[in-house]
Protein backbone atom coordinates (compact mmCIF):
# COMPACT_ATOMS: atom_id res chain seq x y z
CA UNK A 1 0.00 0.00 0.00
CA UNK A 2 0.92 3.48 -0.81
CA UNK A 3 2.16 5.45 2.06
CA UNK A 4 0.41 9.41 1.86
CA UNK A 5 2.26 11.77 4.14
CA UNK A 6 0.16 13.67 6.68
CA UNK A 7 0.66 17.22 6.97
CA UNK A 8 1.71 17.05 11.12
CA UNK A 9 5.03 15.46 9.14
CA UNK A 10 5.72 17.94 6.53
CA UNK A 11 8.75 20.33 8.17
CA UNK A 12 6.73 23.04 9.96
CA UNK A 13 7.61 25.99 7.29
CA UNK A 14 5.71 24.30 4.88
CA UNK A 15 2.11 23.42 6.75
CA UNK A 16 -0.71 26.19 5.73
CA UNK A 17 -1.64 26.41 9.40
CA UNK A 18 2.14 27.22 10.86
CA UNK A 19 2.91 29.39 7.95
CA UNK A 20 -0.45 31.32 8.41
CA UNK A 21 0.86 32.12 11.56
CA UNK A 22 3.94 33.14 10.55
CA UNK A 23 3.97 34.68 7.25
CA UNK A 24 0.22 36.12 7.14
CA UNK A 25 -2.80 34.81 5.11
CA UNK A 26 -1.60 36.86 1.87
CA UNK A 27 1.79 34.67 1.55
CA UNK A 28 -0.61 31.45 1.03
CA UNK A 29 -1.57 30.20 -1.69
CA UNK A 30 -5.74 29.78 -2.63
CA UNK A 31 -5.18 25.66 -1.97
CA UNK A 32 -3.36 26.31 1.42
CA UNK A 33 -6.18 28.34 2.61
CA UNK A 34 -8.72 26.24 1.99
CA UNK A 35 -6.56 23.49 3.41
CA UNK A 36 -6.88 24.93 6.67
CA UNK A 37 -10.80 25.50 6.38
CA UNK A 38 -10.96 22.16 5.33
CA UNK A 39 -8.70 21.54 8.66
CA UNK A 40 -8.15 17.28 8.11
CA UNK A 41 -8.03 15.27 4.56
CA UNK A 42 -8.96 11.57 3.95
CA UNK A 43 -7.90 8.21 3.39
CA UNK A 44 -7.11 9.43 -0.25
CA UNK A 45 -4.74 12.44 0.61
CA UNK A 46 -4.48 15.33 3.14
CA UNK A 47 -6.91 18.59 3.38
CA UNK A 48 -3.70 20.18 0.99
CA UNK A 49 -4.52 17.54 -1.49
CA UNK A 50 -7.98 17.67 -1.09
CA UNK A 51 -7.66 21.77 -1.76
CA UNK A 52 -6.26 21.40 -5.24
CA UNK A 53 -9.00 18.98 -6.49
CA UNK A 54 -11.77 21.02 -5.38
CA UNK A 55 -9.77 24.05 -6.95
CA UNK A 56 -9.12 21.95 -10.34
CA UNK A 57 -12.86 20.53 -10.52
CA UNK A 58 -14.16 23.94 -9.80
CA UNK A 59 -12.28 25.97 -11.88
CA UNK A 60 -12.54 29.12 -9.69
CA UNK A 61 -13.08 30.43 -6.22
CA UNK A 62 -16.08 32.40 -7.63
CA UNK A 63 -17.40 28.64 -8.77
CA UNK A 64 -16.67 26.98 -5.57
CA UNK A 65 -18.31 29.09 -3.96
CA UNK A 66 -21.64 29.09 -5.79
CA UNK A 67 -21.11 25.26 -6.11
CA UNK A 68 -24.88 23.73 -4.00
CA UNK A 69 -23.91 21.02 -0.95
CA UNK A 70 -25.10 17.99 -2.60
CA UNK A 71 -22.25 19.38 -5.59
CA UNK A 72 -19.82 19.80 -2.91
CA UNK A 73 -20.29 16.55 -1.49
CA UNK A 74 -19.82 14.87 -4.79
CA UNK A 75 -16.51 15.44 -4.63
CA UNK A 76 -14.24 12.44 -3.32
CA UNK A 77 -13.30 13.17 0.32
CA UNK A 78 -15.62 15.59 0.84
CA UNK A 79 -19.11 15.17 2.96
CA UNK A 80 -21.14 17.03 4.69
CA UNK A 81 -19.21 18.58 7.26
CA UNK A 82 -16.83 19.64 5.28
CA UNK A 83 -19.24 20.91 2.90
CA UNK A 84 -21.00 22.61 5.70
CA UNK A 85 -17.11 24.32 6.35
CA UNK A 86 -16.50 25.66 3.02
CA UNK A 87 -19.88 27.28 2.43
CA UNK A 88 -19.67 28.63 6.12
CA UNK A 89 -15.80 30.45 5.26
CA UNK A 90 -17.69 32.02 1.97
CA UNK A 91 -20.81 33.36 4.03
CA UNK A 92 -18.63 34.80 6.68
CA UNK A 93 -16.92 36.43 3.93
CA UNK A 94 -20.37 37.90 2.61
CA UNK A 95 -20.78 39.44 5.95
CA UNK A 96 -18.07 41.04 6.17
CA UNK A 97 -18.76 42.60 2.85
CA UNK A 98 -21.98 44.07 4.09
CA UNK A 99 -20.73 44.59 7.36
CA UNK A 100 -20.96 48.86 7.77
CA UNK A 101 -18.19 51.53 8.30
CA UNK A 102 -16.43 51.34 11.52
CA UNK A 103 -16.36 55.15 12.51
CA UNK A 104 -13.41 54.10 15.48
CA UNK A 105 -10.94 53.89 12.96
CA UNK A 106 -9.56 56.22 10.78
CA UNK A 107 -7.95 55.89 7.43
CA UNK A 108 -4.60 56.55 8.01
CA UNK A 109 -3.16 55.75 4.61
CA UNK A 110 -4.30 54.52 1.20
CA UNK A 111 -3.41 50.49 1.91
CA UNK A 112 -6.35 51.23 4.61
CA UNK A 113 -8.83 52.30 2.55
CA UNK A 114 -7.96 49.42 -0.03
CA UNK A 115 -7.90 46.91 2.89
CA UNK A 116 -11.29 48.14 4.08
CA UNK A 117 -12.60 48.03 0.23
CA UNK A 118 -11.10 45.47 -1.63
CA UNK A 119 -13.21 42.34 -0.07
CA UNK A 120 -16.84 44.35 -1.13
CA UNK A 121 -15.44 45.21 -4.47
CA UNK A 122 -13.77 42.03 -5.11
CA UNK A 123 -14.98 40.12 -7.96
CA UNK A 124 -17.73 42.67 -9.24
CA UNK A 125 -18.14 42.23 -12.90
CA UNK A 126 -19.20 46.12 -13.53
CA UNK A 127 -17.41 49.29 -12.11
CA UNK A 128 -18.96 50.56 -9.01
CA UNK A 129 -18.01 54.32 -7.99
CA UNK A 130 -17.96 55.11 -4.14
CA UNK A 131 -18.10 58.13 -2.18
CA UNK A 132 -17.23 57.74 1.45
CA UNK A 133 -17.92 60.51 4.22
CA UNK A 134 -15.14 61.19 6.65
CA UNK A 135 -15.29 63.63 9.73
CA UNK A 136 -12.47 66.07 10.95
CA UNK A 137 -10.25 63.08 12.29
CA UNK A 138 -10.36 61.15 8.94
CA UNK A 139 -13.24 58.77 10.23
CA UNK A 140 -15.44 57.66 7.65
CA UNK A 141 -19.02 57.45 8.76
CA UNK A 142 -20.99 56.82 6.05
CA UNK A 143 -20.48 55.94 2.46
CA UNK A 144 -22.81 55.80 -0.88
CA UNK A 145 -22.66 54.34 -4.75
CA UNK A 146 -22.48 56.84 -7.11
CA UNK A 147 -22.70 54.96 -10.05
CA UNK A 148 -22.09 51.62 -11.19
CA UNK A 149 -21.20 51.12 -14.87
CA UNK A 150 -18.61 52.46 -17.18
CA UNK A 151 -17.22 55.48 -14.87
CA UNK A 152 -17.27 58.70 -16.75
CA UNK A 153 -17.16 62.20 -15.73
CA UNK A 154 -20.43 62.34 -17.65
CA UNK A 155 -22.13 59.54 -15.40
CA UNK A 156 -20.56 60.48 -12.17
CA UNK A 157 -21.43 64.17 -11.39
CA UNK A 158 -20.46 66.62 -8.80
CA UNK A 159 -23.85 67.12 -7.32
CA UNK A 160 -24.63 63.55 -7.01
CA UNK A 161 -21.35 63.45 -4.60
CA UNK A 162 -21.55 66.55 -3.01
CA UNK A 163 -24.72 66.94 -2.03
CA UNK A 164 -25.06 64.55 -0.17
CA UNK A 165 -21.17 65.02 1.67
CA UNK A 166 -22.80 68.86 2.25
CA UNK A 167 -26.46 67.01 4.02
CA UNK A 168 -24.20 64.53 5.79
CA UNK A 169 -21.82 67.45 7.09
CA UNK A 170 -19.07 65.80 5.78
CA UNK A 171 -15.24 67.23 6.57
CA UNK A 172 -13.94 65.44 3.34
CA UNK A 173 -14.61 62.85 1.21
CA UNK A 174 -12.65 60.00 -0.69
CA UNK A 175 -13.38 58.24 -3.93
CA UNK A 176 -13.08 54.63 -4.52
CA UNK A 177 -14.06 52.29 -7.64
CA UNK A 178 -13.41 49.53 -9.14
CA UNK A 179 -11.67 47.63 -12.38
CA UNK A 180 -13.19 44.49 -13.49
CA UNK A 181 -10.24 44.16 -15.92
CA UNK A 182 -7.98 43.41 -12.55
CA UNK A 183 -5.57 46.47 -13.56
CA UNK A 184 -5.82 49.57 -11.36
CA UNK A 185 -4.07 51.97 -13.49
CA UNK A 186 -6.62 55.33 -14.18
CA UNK A 187 -7.82 55.77 -17.17
CA UNK A 188 -7.87 59.36 -18.89
CA UNK A 189 -11.77 59.33 -17.98
CA UNK A 190 -10.31 58.50 -14.25
CA UNK A 191 -7.95 61.46 -14.48
CA UNK A 192 -10.10 64.01 -15.94
CA UNK A 193 -13.34 63.26 -13.16
CA UNK A 194 -11.10 63.13 -10.27
CA UNK A 195 -9.70 66.92 -11.21
CA UNK A 196 -13.02 67.72 -11.35
CA UNK A 197 -14.41 66.48 -8.57
CA UNK A 198 -11.37 68.11 -6.50
CA UNK A 199 -11.81 71.65 -8.22
CA UNK A 200 -15.64 71.31 -6.98
CA UNK A 201 -14.69 69.74 -3.21
CA UNK A 202 -12.35 73.09 -3.37
CA UNK A 203 -15.25 75.32 -4.16
CA UNK A 204 -17.32 74.34 -1.71
CA UNK A 205 -14.68 73.46 1.24
CA UNK A 206 -14.76 69.83 1.35
CA UNK A 207 -11.66 68.13 0.69
CA UNK A 208 -10.98 65.48 -1.39
CA UNK A 209 -8.79 63.43 0.32
CA UNK A 210 -7.64 60.40 -2.21
CA UNK A 211 -9.49 58.62 -5.00
CA UNK A 212 -8.25 54.46 -4.65
CA UNK A 213 -8.91 52.42 -7.89
CA UNK A 214 -8.77 48.45 -6.81
CA UNK A 215 -7.63 45.85 -9.02
CA UNK A 216 -7.50 42.13 -8.40
CA UNK A 217 -5.60 40.34 -5.57
CA UNK A 218 -5.09 43.28 -3.57
CA UNK A 219 -3.52 45.50 -6.19
CA UNK A 220 -4.81 49.28 -6.00
CA UNK A 221 -3.72 52.46 -7.21
CA UNK A 222 -3.70 56.06 -5.12
CA UNK A 223 -4.21 59.29 -6.81
CA UNK A 224 -2.50 60.79 -3.56
CA UNK A 225 0.42 58.44 -3.02
CA UNK A 226 1.18 58.87 -7.64
CA UNK A 227 0.56 62.51 -6.83
CA UNK A 228 -2.50 62.80 -9.02
CA UNK A 229 -4.00 65.07 -5.73
CA UNK A 230 -2.41 67.28 -3.73
CA UNK A 231 -1.93 66.44 0.07
CA UNK A 232 -5.18 68.42 1.84
CA UNK A 233 -7.38 68.16 -1.04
Amino acid sequence: MKYRQSIKDWPEDERPRERLLRYGPEELSNAQILAIILRTGSKDGSALDLARSLLKKFGTLRALESASQSELCSSKGIGPAKASQIKAAFSLSKRLKAEPLDQKNPFKTSEDVNRFYSPRMDGLKKEVFICAFLDSKNRPFKDITISEGTITSSLVHPREVFSPAIRESAVSVLFVHNHPSGDPTPSNDDIELTKRLVKTGELIGIAVLDHIIIGNNGSYISFLDKGLIEKGG
